[in-house]
């Protein structure tokens, strides 16, 4: 099968298309003919060599994918060739065929294209993890989305929404505040024009945040303290921006009671995804077969055009997902 593959560690341009062994399911396992698979932030740092996969999974690129079930592992009870599948994986979705465990697969609702459903899986349940997981928000609590018209942002805010929560976001552009905003966004700060701690405790009443979801670090890490609420929660999932706080006073975290979170979803192990993509499963997926939540997808490549796709993502130019279409 082709796949794309890396030829060294670096560039976009270092980018190929080449022929590899299609993989073998195991008893747990379909074979899913790929369609579509979407780029995220982690593909780059694989590219670059700063994200080797996990041990024992798929070293090629690609954490999610959609596509047409081509084999069924003895185990994988209820699943059929033929069938609509999308769903996570640790690796692999940049490539003709991919295997999955049947317990992280979902049909793809016919209301959605496999472009649509290749964009969902990892931004979904990266935004529902980190929303519901881990700052265990609730009705009427307010949380701020850093990077919110990225692809974990859209659907943070969506997400969010349907959670009854009052959503703030901060973006790099107009144009990225306007689509949050559409989205369910309440209040949007162009962080390049200005800070957003002033405007946020207006909004709030000088309450505060209750829930922080941020992927920037040190660049808006005093003011993510600052406006964070009493018994509030930060749930951090990158640090775009920089990783070093140079002082800090832990007083503050004390005073607000703070709880700050750290976390990744690839390097989990299979049972938490499982877990979590039942979880994902039962309260989104009627939300996704209605079209009440959807994916945000900015830009669709020709997997041939690969490199174009990562510059384009590195250039942060994208609103939401950008998808690649695998082809024959």
């Amino acid at each position: 099968m082709k796949a794309v593959l890396i030829s060294k560690p670096g560039s976009a341009e270092n980018l190929v298309l080449g022929d590899i062994i299609r993989p073998v399911p195991g008893p747990n396992e379909l074979l899913v003919k790929v369609k579509a698979t979407a780029l995220n932030r982690a593909d780059i740092l694989q590219r670059e060599g700063k994200y080797p996969p996990p041990p024992g999974t798929s070293e090629l690129l690609g954490l999610e994918m959609s596509g047409i079930i081509e084999e069924t592992g003895q185990n994988c009870k209820g699943w059929s060739t033929g069938q609509s599948v999308f769903g996570l994986l640790s690796g692999g979705g940049y490539a003709q065929y991919a295997t999955i465990d049947y317990r992280m697969a979902l049909p793809k609702p016919e209301i959605l294209s496999h472009e649509e459903a290749a964009a969902i899986p990892e931004s979904f349940l990266t935004a529902f993890q980190a929303l519901v997981w881990l700052a265990r928000i609730q009705p009427d609590e307010s949380v701020l989305i850093h990077a919110g018209a990225s692809g974990v942002g859209t659907s943070a805010i969506q997400l969010a929404r349907e959670m009854g929560a009052h959503i703030f976001v901060t973006a790099g552009s107009d144009e990225k505040i306007k689509k949050c905003l559409e989205l369910g966004a309440e209040f949007g700060t162009n962080y390049k024009n200005r800070s957003f701690f002033e405007p946020l405790m207006e909004a709030t009443g000088e309450k505060g945040i209750d829930v922080i979801i941020d992927f920037v670090g040190e660049p808006f890490w005093d003011q993510n303290i600052e406006a964070l609420a009493t018994d509030g929660r930060i749930v951090i999932l990158a640090t775009m921006g920089g990783s070093e706080i140079p002082r800090f006073s832990l007083r503050q975290l004390i005073r607000k009671r703070a709880t700050i979170t750290g976390s990744t979803l690839r390097n989990r192990p299979l049972y938490y995804k499982i877990d979590l993509t039942r979880s994902f499963t039962e309260f989104a997926y009627p939300l996704l077969k209605s079209g009440r939540i959807r994916p945000v997808i900015g830009r669709i490549f020709s997997w041939e055009d690969v490199v174009q796709a990562h510059r384009y993502m590195e250039q942060n130019l994208n609103i939401g997902k950008i998808v690649l279409r695998v082809t024959d």
